[in-house]
């Protein structure tokens, strides 16, 4: 008998809770004010969009003659953002996918002043200023910020392994005779060199330039770093 007294007062107390809790729980939902997952909306919430974005450190300094046979440093892209790559006009493997890419870079960002490319050649000794100038119209280049640049062969190899830590160097055993990466850098308007986290939170440092997702996830970084 107690024990069915037990079970009746239980029944009671679920009948109540029901009547009074239910409605309010519907009606949260109805007016979206349900909280999911707490902690990640703080995040995403406070804050800022480039938040995503590693400062890795200061890009290093460059002075070198572009297509035009004009002087061209790094402070010629002073706030401004930039991608830079490392290439050779007769390069048969990576080169023409990359700046195959780095064309629709252009295109979207096209007309915005504060917006740049820097294609540096590691073949400085074919790749002159007259060379450099025929590659870039060959290619369809119509922005006044993006320079292809050549110079001193010492000076190029040093800026790319020593100063960027972009693969650059000779090799006869290859296509073209020339080995380089295939990444791009990109530099926000303060100079610095900046990039996304991969899935495990670590700063992938430079971006993909033959592969679409890196083309993707660079075109999306200008933009955040445009709004800067």
């Amino acid at each position: 008998m107690l024990k069915n007294k037990s079970y009746i007062g239980i029944s009671f107390i679920i009948l109540i809770f029901g009547i009074y809790a239910i409605p309010k729980i519907v009606n949260r939902i109805q007016n979206g004010n349900v909280v999911k997952g707490d902690r990640l909306d703080s995040v995403s919430n406070n804050g800022t969009i480039s938040d995503k974005l590693v400062v890795i450190g200061p890009a290093p300094k460059f002075e070198l003659i572009d297509q035009n046979k004009e002087t061209i440093t790094n402070k010629d892209y002073s706030n401004k953002v930039y991608v830079l790559e490392f290439f050779f006009a007769t390069c048969p493997s990576i080169c023409p996918k990359m700046n195959k890419n780095l064309i629709e870079v252009q295109n979207q960002f096209f007309g915005n002043p504060n917006f740049g490319i820097v294609s540096i050649t590691i073949d400085p000794e074919h790749d002159t200023a007259e060379v450099l100038k025929a590659h870039a119209e060959l290619l369809g280049v119509k922005s006044s910020n993006w320079h292809f640049l050549t110079g001193e062969k010492k000076y190029i190899y040093d800026l790319a392994n020593k100063g960027f830590n972009l693969y650059a160097g000779e090799n006869s055993k290859v296509n073209g005779g020339f080995e380089h990466s295939g990444f791009f850098a990109l530099i926000d308007k303060k100079g610095n060199i900046r990039c996304r986290k991969d899935e495990y939170g670590n700063p992938i440092l430079y971006y993909e330039g033959i592969e679409k997702e890196g083309v993707r996830d660079i075109k999306e970084d200008i933009a955040i770093l445009l709004r800067e």
